[in-house]
């Protein structure tokens, strides 16, 4: 997986893949614990976004979403 300039090896297996992003997801849930954080709950829709269709779609407009209001304020400014 790439994201920016970092790349990110991940299992082969769909049902690793499934069950880390899962993980991610319910860990970033409990983000107001010490060692989790907010943070694993987008990297974990980044994940399970490999696998399973209605996430990537999901997933996908929040992106152009992000774009297009930058974009906007970029324009504005």
């Amino acid at each position: 997986m790439k994201l920016g300039n970092w790349s990110f090896r991940l299992p082969r297996a769909r049902w690793a893949r499934i069950g880390m992003g899962v993980g991610l997801v319910i860990g970033g849930f409990l983000g107001f614990l010490p060692v989790l954080g907010f943070w694993m709950v987008p990297v974990g829709v980044l994940v399970l976004s490999q696998d399973i269709p209605w996430v990537r779609r999901f997933r996908r407009r929040t992106e152009l979403w992000w774009l297009r209001r930058r974009q906007a304020r970029r324009n504005r400014g």
